[in-house]
């Protein structure tokens, strides 16, 4: 199943956006230990508070992932082999990086 989190053993907090606004979401992380980091839809009666700082965080890396797909090397993964395909990440990251 998707929230099976037992092959994280380290996580803390699952940082989703507001599609994951639901109270069966958070009651699977909140059982399995893992804090919420789910801003609450505008349609949410009561508001459910949330760490503003790890949410930036998820935007930041949504933004680089967005950039990352703008290379249709990396979109349509054309390398065979994965190493090949992680190095090309490493580059594409530092280009931007540099950038």
């Amino acid at each position: 199943m998707w929230y099976d989190l037992s092959a994280f053993p380290e996580l803390d907090a699952a940082v989703m956006d507001k599609a994951y606004d639901s109270h069966a979401i958070r009651q699977v992380l909140h059982d399995q230990g893992v804090e919420a980091v789910i801003p609450s839809k505008t349609n949410r009666i009561d508001e459910i508070p949330y760490d503003r700082a790890q949410y930036k965080c998820h935007q930041k890396l949504e933004r680089f992932f967005n950039k990352l797909k703008h290379f249709g090397r990396v979109a349509t993964r054309y390398d065979k082999l994965s190493q090949t395909f992680l190095a090309f990440i490493h580059l594409v990251a530092t280009w931007m990086m540099i950038r």
